[in-house]
């Protein structure tokens, strides 16, 4: 008798271990990205992004294991179930949205554009004849073009090199997602007082956390603690943390 109740409670620490490891949840995240996703000195994620899933998690009660996986493989890894969650600045869009689900959003971009300090433009019309710079592939790139002011449009690998030239006066302006100018333009130490964040487009997107399709019951866990995030003030600090106070 003592073997079996024995057993039964071997048993049953069994499963019940594995039923809390299963709220342990794989994240996918392409750090190069800052300040939503990037790695620190030891290779490590972090960012807005990894801090917000991370406090999401503790909020909602699961656990998350943030993994640093690059873009071209982030969503057909989500797909087939490899990785539970990306975390990584992804617009939700109408095209995404029937491939995946999406939680509520947690970060809301506007595109902005980057002077040098002690410049300043009105509109994208302001740039015309001006080289711009910006990320391959990007939201900024996009907007540019569609803008079609008459710019002379450069386009990068990294924003962060766009950055690097325009300081060092090869470029007159660079447009990006919004965390990102303000990044480099509050949080940069190489770039203190040298930069200017001078315009930000109307037009808004928005992040959210991607699952796969019918994850309903992922989808519930983090809309839940994005609103605890919200609510309790923690969202406006790592703002604060990341992007600084600034424009």
């Amino acid at each position: 008798m003592f073997r079996g109740v024995t057993l039964a409670l071997l048993m049953m620490t069994l499963f019940c271990g594995q039923a809390l490891a299963a709220e342990k949840y794989t994240v996918a995240s392409d750090c190069t990205w800052p300040p939503m996703e990037m790695l620190n000195a030891q290779k490590q994620p972090e960012g807005y992004s990894t801090d917000y899933i991370r406090a999401v998690a503790k909020a909602a009660g699961f656990e998350v294991d943030v993994r640093n996986i690059a873009w071209d493989g982030i969503f057909g890894g989500v797909a087939t179930g490899k990785y539970d969650i990306v975390a990584s600045s992804t617009t939700i869009t109408p095209e995404r949205q029937k491939q995946f689900d999406f939680s509520d959003p947690y970060y809301e971009v506007v595109q902005a554009v980057v002077l040098p300090a002690g410049t300043n433009i009105k509109s994208l019309a302001d740039l015309k004849g001006k080289k711009v710079g910006g990320q391959i592939g990007t939201t900024g790139i996009f907007v540019m073009r569609k803008a079609d002011v008459g710019a002379d449009l450069k386009e990068y690998d990294d924003v962060g090199l766009a950055i690097q030239d325009m300081v060092g006066g090869r470029l007159d302006a660079v447009i990006c997602d919004s965390p990102v100018a303000m990044y480099y333009v509050n949080k940069k130490a190489d770039y203190a007082g040298k930069l200017n964040l001078s315009f930000k487009t109307d037009d808004k997107e928005y992040y959210g956390f991607t699952v796969r399709k019918g994850r309903q019951d992922l989808v519930d866990k983090l809309n839940k603690g994005i609103k605890q995030v919200k609510e309790s003030g923690l969202e406006a600090k790592l703002i604060e943390k990341w992007m600084g106070t600034g424009k």
